[in-house]
């Protein structure tokens, strides 16, 4: 079939919920993607986050299919080996106590806003408590996700979200002391907001949110699902600050490619009960099985150092962008979560790059974001910026 074909076949069959561009991938190797006209392309998106390791990596690979021919699916009414050894590890790398696994980033969020809401009804028994959200934030499309997501036009034609949210401004700390009362039972956030435009918190208002919910006995949630697993350069991002989340939700790259995620919890938010929360698919052998080799990856592989080398090796190149054009307002992330602002149109800038066999994607409304494979090298930086260049010339 020619890319047209396919294409055609995919708007007759699949449901209109994405503008997808007019490629077609077929294959991956490396730090690289191929279309089905055999098209190469750098990749910086990584699948949104996702492909911590790269495409096609046989170490990754050969551990999926082992763990095929063993065992799949179980169910949680039965204990599963995998499932245990990646929520070992994944609470000793975090610092946390309990892990709850499930199929997506917005199935975790879920969880922890029930376990916010489970933990305030234990303390008082009432179920009218609040919680406060950031504006600008993305936790997901879910009515439970979608109500904690601080931006209007995702949330506009789904009305009646969850009740007893509060939207405060993100690094603004007064705002959301303004917001908390009685009822107010989670303060969520992610540590560096992803689609609403790669906004890093402030350590003085990421500390003072911490210190919030410490006085009013409140749940602080943090979404670790795209900056979390190494791509700030700290195995989660929270890391960089020094304090420490009652909740946690991790997804994307925890997986490696495999659509897994969870949310984990201290001791004292570890209020869910049988009967209160449950999964058909979270936690099976073979999701398990990736989550475990990833974390095992990530230190055989030396990923965190070469996230901290090649981020800053990118960020150094990325100042220089920023001096060389005009129309480039600024950048801003961590290691290698980066984000340009533009005051050109970035749907254009990103369609221009793919042409010449550059894969970005966007964040917020004009915001070019690179999120590259954490396994990237410093010449795969230099291949992107003289790509990016050439595309921005044409400005």
């Amino acid at each position: 079939m020619t890319t047209k074909e396919y294409i055609d076949e995919a708007e007759q069959h699949l449901l209109h919920t994405y503008n997808r561009y007019q490629i077609v991938l077929e294959k991956g190797d490396g730090v690289y993607l191929y279309d089905t006209d055999g098209k190469k392309y750098l990749d910086f998106a990584a699948g949104i986050a996702v492909f911590a390791f790269g495409y096609n990596n046989q170490e990754y690979n050969d551990a999926l299919k082992g763990q095929i021919d063993k065992l799949i699916h179980t169910s949680n009414l039965y204990y599963n080996v995998p499932s245990v050894s990646a929520a070992k590890k994944l609470a000793e790398i975090s610092g946390m106590d309990r892990v709850f696994f499930t199929n997506s980033g917005t199935e975790a969020i879920e969880g922890a806003i029930k376990t916010a809401r489970k933990y305030a009804y234990n303390k008082d028994g009432r179920t009218d408590h609040e919680i406060i959200a950031m504006k600008h934030s993305f936790h997901g499309r879910s009515m439970g996700a979608l109500s904690v997501t601080g931006n209007v036009k995702y949330q506009e034609p789904f009305k009646p979200l969850i009740g007893g949210v509060q939207f405060a401004e993100y690094n603004k700390l007064e705002s959301v002391k303004a917001l908390v009362n009685e009822k107010t039972c989670a303060i969520i956030m992610e540590p560096v907001q992803g689609e609403g435009g790669i906004y890093p918190a402030a350590d003085e208002f990421i500390k003072g949110v911490r210190k919030i919910c410490d006085e009013n006995d409140i749940l602080l949630i943090f979404d670790e699902i795209q900056c979390g697993m190494g791509r700030t350069g700290k195995m989660f991002a929270h890391q960089h600050y020094g304090v420490k989340p009652d909740v946690m939700t991790v997804a994307k790259a925890v997986g490696g490619g495999f659509p897994v995620g969870a949310f984990l919890t201290n001791e004292k938010a570890a209020v869910l009960v049988p009967g209160d929360h449950g999964t058909t698919y979270g936690g099976n052998p073979l999701a398990t099985a990736a989550v475990s080799k990833v974390i095992d990856m990530f230190e055989t592989g030396n990923i965190l150092e070469n996230v901290n080398e090649v981020g800053a090796y990118l960020e150094k190149k990325l100042d220089e962008i920023t001096e060389k054009y005009d129309f480039v307002k600024e950048h801003r992330g961590k290691g290698l979560m980066q984000g340009i602002e533009l005051g050109i149109p970035v749907g254009e800038v990103i369609v221009k790059a793919m042409d010449k066999g550059l894969i970005t994607i966007s964040a917020g409304s004009n915001v070019l974001r690179l999120v590259p494979p954490l396994v990237i090298t410093k010449e795969n930086v230099d291949e992107m910026i003289e790509k990016l260049t050439q595309v921005f010339d044409e400005y």
